[in-house]
């Protein structure tokens, strides 16, 4: 469990100390901003960045975190400190406080929190700390190695489907274990259980027709979907089973929206929707976001999840929404079948027979989801038809593009 480091924060409070003095220093008349009406001003912002700093768990900061990460975290809660010292210097009339002083210290201060706690999370993930922390730690003692003698008998006691099913709870819950054990027999020798992101793990294992392949890590956390979904295809037998999870966009919508308090969580979600769902979709800014997320934690879909199994060669027997988290548990009917030119942004390219017979392309907006174009088959299983053969509640189709298609009749 990550907890505060008081090391960081006496750190967070130097910092913020220094960027105030700085600011100072760059204005005419520096002693000006050391009269105790604006330190009484400076204390009142401290209190506050420390509370909002310790609510959004700024200091819970360890080694190799990503640089996701530790933007985010420092970002968060010193906009919501400004958001209060804004509030109080408007609401209690008090504007002879200098913009450029407050919005300059949350500036220079948040820049200053980006490079040091990156430094702390580098020096903790590299191999000297380790080494430095192991020499430094007094042996075990005699109590210590009973107990561990005692916890090596007592695992011998447990056969491998036990082990292996407490492995697996340990990963993603009670209830997620219990799922998988329901479609699964885990004392099965030809299956494969692992929580990876690379495909490479799927592909070096020797054998090439496992009955199930379990993998207990999150999709959305998988840079080459495809290529991992097809690996795995290419390890299962015919009529195989893959089980994996995911977290989907509605579900991160509401985690985000539950972990920050009122108005600042919409705010949270508004940029967060920005960088995860808009910066994706557009030539311009997709290599921004790969550079702050690295491909990890991608927004997901529902329906995208189930069309790029399906256009996989899977056949999707059941999904739910188990310990927060969307499981599937699929069955491997054919080869894969990826279309070699896919549209992943807001325009979609149709190829159209024109005039003379001749081939145009048409661009069109997109009103479903990525790959929703492969359930054709699931929705007629899932849903009832409408009059006219078209589908009720369709989770193809996005909510902004819903709004589009009722307004265009």
């Amino acid at each position: 469990m990550k907890k505060p480091k008081p090391g960081l924060i006496v750190t967070d409070l130097i910092l913020l100390s220094a960027a105030y003095v700085i600011m100072a220093g760059l204005k005419p008349v520096m002693v000006s901003y050391m009269s105790p009406k604006y330190l009484t001003g400076f204390g009142i912002t401290v209190i506050l960045w420390v509370v909002s700093s310790f609510y959004l768990k700024k200091y819970h900061v360890t080694k190799g975190e990503k640089p996701a990460f530790i933007i985010r975290n420092i970002i968060y809660p010193n906009l919501l400190a400004l958001a209060f010292v804004a509030f109080i210097i408007y609401a209690f009339n008090t504007t002879f406080y200098s913009r450029m002083m407050v919005f300059g210290t949350f500036g220079v201060a948040t820049v200053m929190e980006m490079f040091v706690f990156s430094l702390y999370a580098y020096v903790l993930s590299s191999p000297e700390y380790e080494a430095a922390r192991a020499f430094l730690e007094q042996p075990p003692t005699m109590t210590d190695k009973r107990k561990l003698k005692k916890a090596v008998v007592h695992s011998k006691l447990h056969n491998g489907a036990r082990f292996l099913r407490a492995a697996i709870a340990e990963e993603c819950g009670e209830k997620g274990a219990s799922y998988i054990e329901n479609h699964v027999d885990l004392q099965d020798p030809k299956k494969l259980v692992v929580s990876t992101t690379t495909r490479f793990n799927i592909l070096r294992q020797p054998d090439k027709h496992f009955t199930t392949i379990i993998n207990l890590h999150r999709i959305n956390d998988i840079r080459h979907l495809n290529k991992f979904f097809e690996v795995v295809n290419n390890k299962l037998r015919q009529g195989g089973r893959f089980i994996g999870c995911a977290e989907t966009a509605s579900q991160r919508k509401q985690r985000i929206l539950r972990k920050f308090p009122p108005v600042l969580n919409w705010i949270a979600y508004t940029f967060d929707y920005i960088l995860k769902r808009v910066f994706p979709k557009f030539y311009p800014t997709r290599w921004i976001y790969f550079f702050l997320t690295r491909g990890n934690n991608r927004v997901l879909a529902q329906a995208e999840i189930l069309g790029r199994l399906y256009s996989a060669g899977f056949e999707v027997i059941e999904d739910s929404f188990v310990n927060g988290l969307y499981f599937f548990v699929t069955r491997r009917i054919k080869e894969p079948a990826f279309d070699t030119n896919p549209t992943y942004g807001p325009f979609i390219k149709l190829r159209r027979v024109g005039k003379g017979g001749k081939l145009i392309r048409v661009y069109k907006l997109r009103t479903m989801h990525p790959y929703a174009e492969y359930l054709q088959d699931y929705i007629h299983r899932k849903n009832n038809l409408q009059n006219g053969g078209k589908f009720r509640d369709d989770f193809r189709i996005s909510r902004s593009r819903a709004i589009l298609k009722a307004l265009a009749g």
